[in-house]
Parts: structure tokens; sequence; C-alpha cells
């Protein structure tokens, strides 16, 4: 099931989700749709999030690999975390058309999202080159642990906005820590509707950074 929620922030949208589905917030994953400034130096917000429930996705209890791409993409995983010395279950979380969510069960799961999903990011991006090489690239793997993906993603946006706000404040501009490139289209997402401020990206390699920059009268 698949079901959008509007409130003046995140956490508004979430709880108003909540009290709706009558979830618990580990029940379900939210992607942030839409954000929203208007009135005097947009000050008045509004967060749009869609819902995904379980229904969205494979039945819950069909967790286990149902074809040989999946069994060969669980398999390089497990192999790659036990090769860096833990252990881990590895089941599917849900399928989507040209997408595979693989999720790791695992009592070293800190380390293995690492700082700011750094980890967690490099062993995705190692079992999409496998993917694309042994398989074809029709299919994106995503690789989660503890909602470590939502909960991101929330904290992205929460950060956009702080970020945007003293910006437009100061008059002036922030240079976020480097990113990941879902994670800039994300900040770049979140403060592309709002007056007087822009953002673009800066530096080189996949990690980049984020300038979010005041462009009013006289900038």
């Amino acid at each position: 099931m698949t079901r959008e929620f509007e409130g003046k922030t995140e956490k508004d949208a979430i709880d108003a989700a909540i009290s709706e589905l009558g979830l618990e917030r580990d029940e379900f994953d939210v992607e942030i749709v839409d954000t929203q400034k208007s009135g005097l130096f947009g000050m008045s917000k509004k967060v749009r999030i869609r819902v995904h429930t379980s229904s969205d996705y494979a039945p819950v209890n069909d967790t286990q690999p149902e074809n040989d791409f999946e069994h060969g993409i669980i398999d390089f995983v497990a192999g790659m975390i036990e090769r860096m010395g833990y252990t881990a279950e590895i089941v599917i979380k849900y399928r989507e058309p040209a997408k595979l969510c693989l999720r790791i069960d695992s009592e070293s799961s800190g380390i293995l999202i690492g700082r700011k999903g750094q980890n967690l990011d490099a062993l995705q991006l190692l079992a999409n080159v496998v993917a694309g090489r042994l398989y074809g690239d029709e299919i994106k793997v995503i690789l989660d642990t503890e909602n470590y993906r939502s909960r991101r993603e929330e904290s992205l946006v929460r950060l956009a906005h702080q970020v945007g706000d003293q910006v437009l404040r100061e008059k002036g501009s922030r240079l976020l820590a480097p990113m990941n490139p879902f994670e800039r289209r994300l900040i770049h997402t979140s403060l592309t509707d709002i007056e007087n401020i822009a953002t673009k990206s800066e530096g080189e390699g996949l990690y980049k950074q984020v300038r979010v920059y005041y462009r009013g009268a006289g900038q």
C-alpha cells in the first residue's frame, strides 16, 4: 500500500501516517516527495511524504531468494561481510520492478553502516558492480540495515531545512559535509522551491559537497 501525507515538518507528516494507518514507525518506509515554503521569507513550510508499507512489495514472509540472480547477490554480500570479519544474515527486504532491496541482519550493523553510511554505500556499490557484470544492469541492488536508509533520508531533509533557514537569515552560504550522489540530490530537491535559496555541488569524485547559498536581490 502506498499513501501520501503532509505536515509542517517531516515528523508531523510521519506522525499523521502512524495515526491514520495504525502502524509503528518501523513498519513502513518513507519517501520525501516534496517540500514547500511560502509566505514572508519562506517561513511557512509544508512537507509531503509517500509511505510504503510491506504490501507494496513482496509478502513479508517472502524473504528468501527465488532465482539465481538473488542467490548470487546474496552470496556475494554475505561473503564480503564475512571477509570483513563479521557475520550477518541477508534476506529480501522488498522487490520492485528493476529493484531489489536486501536487508542485512547483524550484531555489527553499526560497523557495517559506517560513518554516515559510507561502509554500507561501499558494499552497495560493489553489489551493483557484480550485478551489472554477471547478471546485467537491469536490476538495481539496495542494501539496508536497521532501517538506515529511511532514517538517513529523514535526517538529511531536516538538515537541508535547518541550513536553508540559516542561509536566509544570514544572507550568506553554507558548505555541507561530503555526500554521495543520492544524498546530494535529496538536499537539492528539498530546497529547490525555496525562494532566494540555491544549491550547487562542489568538489571531485563520488563524495562531493553541497553549497547552500543566498541568491536574493543584490547578491
